[in-house]
């Protein structure tokens, strides 16, 4: 049996005044740590998640016969979407897979969604921005201001330095990894060298899931859980992904953790793991990828070309919490100034 999960509600949500100065300024560091950064997208190009490990087009499942608290918002019935996916770098430029190790993300785009967008998203689509990690690693706005602004230091180190600090990081995460104690802290630049498909992907902060709230998983099936690779190229990690859809397809399972306890699964701290022992992650859809070249030119440059934001969403998934707020601001103002410079963001159509 599962625990009943909570109703959504607005007071779950506690801002802190400061937050427009607090987003402004993680925007602007978000600016100078990408000018700085030796490898960068450059003026018109991504301030984080530069360097693409796949472009790829595939489908999501909504599964049928969801419990009535699963059954919501876009995974209301069962249905097919389109989708897309960018998997992706952390870091603001395209460093060196050989030297450094940094958490991955999965961006997802989903096409022929129904329902109420939030206020300025068109409609139609939905994202879910995840992450290797199943929390972030900071608290709120504010702390998060502070950890980044440590790290920008290091932008515009020289490669080997770089290459010496995520060494020196992954060492101390698999030390306290083998313990239990593994550091979000230390995942910037020293995640393990982990296959990208091979890896869960998280949302690591909370989301209105219809009439409750909801963090969200996308767990690899037991083929591609069992991927390794070598970081033995620049590019290892592209021609890992490359490699294995050059031949097979992908399936992972989308599933939702419900927020069933206010004290255990707190909305405002996105540092705070949400026991699974209390609440399971409970499939919801099955993403698929079949054989593809997930660098094939003009997929690539299609999905280069759009933006993946938590503000394109419906108001029934709505992004929660600080660290959620500050990823609506920086995402749409940064994006925003990045269409301002290169193409303008065209409507948002599946790629071919």
């Amino acid at each position: 049996m599962f625990s009943a999960p909570l109703p959504f509600s607005d007071r779950d949500e506690i801002r802190d005044p400061d937050e427009p100065a607090l987003f402004a300024r993680i925007a602007e560091t978000m600016r100078a740590t990408g000018a700085a950064a030796p490898r960068g997208a450059g003026p018109g190009g991504r301030l984080s998640h530069v360097k693409l490990l796949g472009a790829l087009k595939g489908e999501l499942e909504v599964l049928p016969d969801l419990a009535p608290e699963l059954a919501q918002g876009a995974f209301a019935r069962p249905r097919r979407y389109p989708v897309v996916a960018r998997l992706s770098h952390l870091p603001a430029e395209a460093l060196d897979d050989r030297g450094v190790s940094s958490p991955r993300g999965f961006a997802l785009k989903l096409f022929g969604v129904e329902g109420a967008p939030l206020p300025g998203h068109a409609g139609g689509t939905q994202d879910f921005v995840l992450e290797t990690g199943a929390v972030f690693n900071a608290r709120d706005p504010r702390s998060f201001l502070a950890a980044f602004s440590t790290v920008a230091v290091a932008a515009p180190l020289p490669a080997p330095a770089k290459h010496a600090v995520s060494a020196v990081a992954r060492g101390a995460n698999a030390a306290l990894g083998a313990v239990g104690l593994g550091s979000a802290n230390l995942d910037v630049l020293g995640h393990p060298r982990r296959h990208p498909l091979a890896e869960p992907y998280y949302s690591q902060a909370p989301l209105r899931w219809g009439d409750h709230v909801a963090k969200l998983g996308l767990f690899p099936g037991e083929r591609l859980r069992a991927l390794a690779f070598a970081a033995d190229g620049p590019d290892a990690l592209r021609e890992a992904v490359a490699g294995w859809f050059a031949a097979h397809g992908g399936g992972w399972t989308l599933a939702a953790q419900l927020r069933t306890d206010a004290a255990a699964m707190p909305v405002e701290d996105a540092r705070a793991p949400w026991p699974e022992t209390l609440s399971p992650y409970r499939p919801v859809a099955r993403l698929v990828f079949g054989p593809q070249d997930p660098f094939a030119p003009a997929r690539a440059a299609a999905v280069e070309a759009l933006s993946f934001a938590p503000s394109h969403s419906l108001a029934a998934h709505r992004p929660l919490g600080g660290i959620m707020r500050a990823r609506l601001f920086v995402y749409d103002a940064l994006a925003a100034e990045r269409w301002a410079i290169a193409e303008p963001a065209g409507p948002e159509v599946v790629p071919d």
